[in-house]
């Protein structure tokens, strides 16, 4: 049983652990996962997926993120925007994605609320809370990884305050790894010598 630190991969690199368990994850942490993401439409496509993923393992959503990609017009905020009540059930009906009702909808919601934003301003917003790399201790294993921070539960406010919906502190929090606000990647892991 591993104690959290980082493992041999495949290829005998170490990584973190939870990248191992399937070839979809190795690739994704390798080449995706705390690597800076900006873009409004990028950053409301990460943003969207981590609240699709609230609740379950992110691998069912890595997935089935070609078929989100497709289902929401790839996560163009003015074209998400656009979306019927049509569109609503199409996706409700969709068997590719998670058919969360309150998760769609808050994805149709937000994307109302973004396409009235200035260009720049999400990305804006949430790098704004990018904590100083410098005050962070570097994770050795899994348990020195949070889950909330005090710059997630700021950045969740903030865009709560702005009205998105579905963006809680550990929601916040996986969007700041995902996208490289933060480098949770382990002291050992390849991915982290590579940056």
């Amino acid at each position: 049983m591993s104690d959290g630190s980082a493992l041999a991969g495949p290829d005998g690199a170490l990584r973190c652990p939870w990248a191992l368990s399937t070839e979809d994850y190795v690739a994704y942490h390798d080449e995706e996962w705390g690597r800076p993401v900006h873009g409004d439409d990028a950053l409301f496509e990460r943003l969207s997926l981590e609240a699709f993923q609230s609740g379950l393992s992110w691998i069912t959503i890595l997935r089935r993120r070609p078929t989100f990609r497709a289902a929401f017009a790839g996560f163009e905020i003015a074209k998400v925007a656009a979306f019927t009540d049509d569109d609503r059930e199409r996706l409700l009906a969709d068997p590719g994605i998670i058919r969360n009702r309150a998760k769609v909808d808050a994805t149709l919601a937000n994307a109302r609320v973004l396409v009235d934003w200035a260009p720049g301003d999400l990305d804006d917003l949430i790098w704004s809370h990018a904590p100083d790399p410098a005050t962070r201790p570097v994770p050795r294993t899994l348990g020195d990884v949070p889950a909330v921070t005090p710059e997630s539960t700021a950045l969740s406010k903030a865009l709560k305050k702005r009205g998105l919906r579905f963006v809680g502190p550990t929601t916040a929090y996986a969007l700041m790894q995902a996208c490289g606000l933060v480098d949770d990647h382990l002291e050992a892991c390849v991915a982290r010598a590579a940056r």
